[in-house]
């Protein structure tokens, strides 16, 4: 037996015998229940997305969701320039700036058409903006999935974590909404405020996180820091949509949801007893479910 061969040999038992005592020593801590991730059937939230017809209103399109029978929405946030909250446009205003240039009543009351070379923008109707209170108000029934898009670089996003949680205490709403973020720091920003009183969602490097922990056999010794996942199908060469990774996130008592953009998809993605569906065609997949 050669040198090389030994090394290897010696290395290889090493890393074993590591495993088996982080094994011993680590004790995974599954997630605390959260009131708003307890469901008794297969959920379906709906992403609204008005820009194939952005003459139906945003609260229209909202309230149309809702009486198929919808258990919740899926909402991207964003701050005004009055630091108000709103449900971030779907589609693109012609606006001279961004929209923390404007303020609430400016987004709602001015003429802001959408852009659509479809039509001359005098036919076009006014743009639909619709702040989180008012979505909160008008569906106290219902779970809301609240994404915060705003980057932690900006003035507003650096504010949003803050308000948002004034928002969720003032409307008695902590136990009806997830909170998450595609940057995982604004996540973290949210939860000194809530301190783990909210659900929480997994930010891009808490999804990848999780994957490599999984896959590496190492996955006793990841702590999870969100109560539900979102998961589209990959995350770049991370194949997400197995059986193996959502039992994982399970036995952690983390909630997956996943985001179907395709409805061809849901027969093979049902089968992993994942918790529910984040989808813009909730007829199709409430039907599907229904009927099956």
């Amino acid at each position: 037996m050669g040198r090389k061969t030994k090394v290897a040999l010696t290395v290889g038992a090493a890393s074993v015998a590591a495993w088996a005592a982080s094994k011993v020593v680590v004790k995974q801590e599954p997630r605390a229940e959260k009131k708003a991730l307890q469901f008794s059937e297969i959920a379906v939230l709906a992403n609204v997305d008005i820009a194939e017809d952005p003459s139906v209103h945003l609260l229209t399109a909202y309230t149309n969701a809702a009486d198929l029978g919808v258990h919740g929405f899926a909402v991207n946030i964003r701050l005004t320039k009055d630091e108000e909250i709103i449900l971030a446009p779907s589609h693109d205003l012609q606006l001279t700036g961004v929209i923390a240039d404007y303020t609430l009543a400016e987004l709602q009351n001015e003429k802001l058409p959408v852009i659509d070379d479809s039509e001359s923008l005098a036919d076009q109707e006014a743009s639909s903006i619709v702040s989180l209170r008012e979505l909160l108000e008008t569906f106290p029934q219902l779970l809301h999935v609240i994404s915060m898009s705003d980057s932690p670089d900006t003035y507003e996003g650096s504010l949003i974590p803050s308000k948002l949680w004034r928002l969720l205490k003032e409307m008695d709403a902590a136990d009806r909404v997830v909170v998450t973020s595609s940057y995982d720091e604004q996540i973290d920003r949210f939860n000194l405020y809530a301190q783990n009183s909210v659900a929480l969602g997994a930010g891009n490097e808490e999804i990848k996180k999780a994957y490599v922990a999984y896959s590496s056999k190492f996955g006793h010794l990841y702590k999870p820091n969100a109560d539900l996942f979102c998961l589209p199908e990959k995350i770049g060469v991370f194949p997400l949509a197995s059986d193996g990774f959502v039992q994982f996130l399970q036995q952690l008592n983390i909630t997956v949801l996943y985001e179907l953009t395709n409805t061809v998809d849901i027969q093979k993605l049902s089968k992993l007893e994942i918790a529910g569906f984040i989808t813009t065609e909730p007829k199709q997949v409430l039907s599907y479910f229904n009927e099956n």
